[in-house]
């Protein structure tokens, strides 16, 4: 783990947090435990940028930015990642097609090939078959399903922090060590992952909200 704080949340005041400090090291994986209410979706939410819980004082410092008053696109731009514990369906729009778009609007110079060789890797780790990518997003999808394509964007963001709720609901005790391993491999990611579970990957930071 690096020395150099990549999250740095000062005295911020949202919903039930009053006063809420946390530093994140680069390269750390975090796992932030709490019961029902203690602030976890509202410290969440609150580094996404979501108006609904809306900072009313301190900081969020991402990577040396003050993202605080940021929209939440841009925050996803400088490399915050979220893995939701509930995943969307959205009809009409393909595996494909979303993480193509989502991949190029970051790297809009690299080549289709070079974009395929990379999905076809990320494919292959997590054992997605190409007929997946042709459906609508998590339509018709089991949970375990739902959450594997969801590794699977992680995979090709390459982010500089990912936020995971509950990342091995819904999965079965296989994939749960699947996306532990996906977890640990990742060594240019910070990770800050909610679970209630025993997980699977080696964190080196709980916190107890």
């Amino acid at each position: 783990m690096k020395d150099k704080g990549i999250l740095e949340i000062k005295s911020l005041d949202a919903g039930v947090l009053k006063g809420f400090n946390l530093s994140v090291a680069e390269g750390a994986r975090v796992l932030l435990r709490g019961a029902n209410g203690s602030g976890k979706t509202t410290l969440v939410q609150s580094i996404l940028g979501n108006p609904d819980y809306g900072v009313t004082a301190g900081q969020i410092i991402f990577d040396g930015t003050d993202i605080t008053d940021m929209p939440t696109y841009e925050r996803a731009r400088l490399g915050i990642f979220f893995g939701m514990q509930n995943v969307p369906e959205i009809p009409g729009l393909s595996v494909m097609t979303f993480l193509k778009h989502s991949y190029m609007s970051k790297n809009p110079d690299i080549k289709m090939g070079e974009f395929l060789k990379l999905l076809k890797a990320a494919q292959a780790r997590l054992a997605i078959p190409d007929a997946w990518l042709s459906r609508s997003i998590n339509v018709g999808f089991s949970g375990g399903e739902r959450k594997r394509l969801s590794f699977l964007h992680l995979i090709l963001s390459q982010p500089k922090l990912a936020i995971l709720d509950e990342p091995d609901s819904g999965a079965d005790k296989k994939t749960q060590k699947l996306f532990g391993e996906v977890i640990t491999e990742m060594k240019d990611t910070t990770f800050l992952v909610i679970s209630h579970l025993d997980v699977s990957f080696a964190y080196n930071v709980e916190f107890r909200m």
